[in-house]
């Protein structure tokens, strides 16, 4: 609108074209008589670019301030807060995580150390139990040798019985068995019988002197 203003202002009026004479069969029709008009009007203003052309200056500047003035409006109500909560909510964001990476950490440090404690106590249990079984198998091995050196000392204690009976009863029977022997012996010698006391006697002396 402003531009067709101030061209029209600054465009001199268009010379009439004569009318062709009705017999003419030369006459050029009226798209070529608007034609002409149209270069005869662009040669007027020496064939300039119209965004280099001083004439179009005013209008450009008022279309760039009002373009200018829409786009800041634009990124001012629309583009900046935009950002600005994506921004908001990206900062909102890393601090919970944050929050939350710290609250794991706590969680696990605090679950690490439970489980030292628990690993050292029952260490210090097991240590005990080991050093309580120890104790007790020492002391059992020490009561089952004692009872098997009672055992065996009662065994052997018998075993000396039985056998100082078995010999006592072995040297009775030798001194019969010599007190026959002798009587026999006695009566193949001297041909008669000795006494009991004699034989006896000569069986005791014998056991004396050997």
């Amino acid at each position: 609108m402003l531009v067709t203003s101030a061209y029209a202002q600054t465009a001199p009026a268009a010379p009439e074209t004569p009318a062709a004479p009705a017999g003419d069969s030369h006459a050029a029709p009226a798209g070529e008589t608007h034609t002409e008009t149209g270069a005869a009007h662009g040669a007027e203003h020496g064939g300039t670019f119209p965004p280099f052309d001083a004439t179009y200056y005013p209008s450009m500047l008022l279309w760039l301030v009002i373009t200018f003035g829409l786009f800041y409006i634009l990124i001012k109500n629309v583009i900046v807060p935009r950002v600005g909560g994506i921004i908001e909510n990206r900062q909102s964001r890393i601090a919970q995580d944050l929050d939350e990476a710290g609250r794991l950490k706590a969680e696990a440090d605090a679950a690490v150390a439970t489980y030292e404690r628990e690993l050292a106590a029952a260490r210090a249990k097991s240590h005990t139990i080991a050093e309580t079984a120890r104790e007790a198998a020492k002391a059992k091995a020490v009561a089952d040798r004692n009872a098997i050196e009672a055992e065996l000392a009662a065994k052997l204690a018998s075993a000396e019985s039985r056998i100082g009976e078995i010999k006592a009863q072995a040297f009775a029977e030798v001194g019969q068995i010599a007190e026959e022997t002798a009587s026999s012996i006695v009566d193949l010698l001297i041909g008669g019988k000795a006494t009991n006391d004699d034989i006896k006697a000569a069986v005791a002396a014998a056991k004396t002197g050997a």
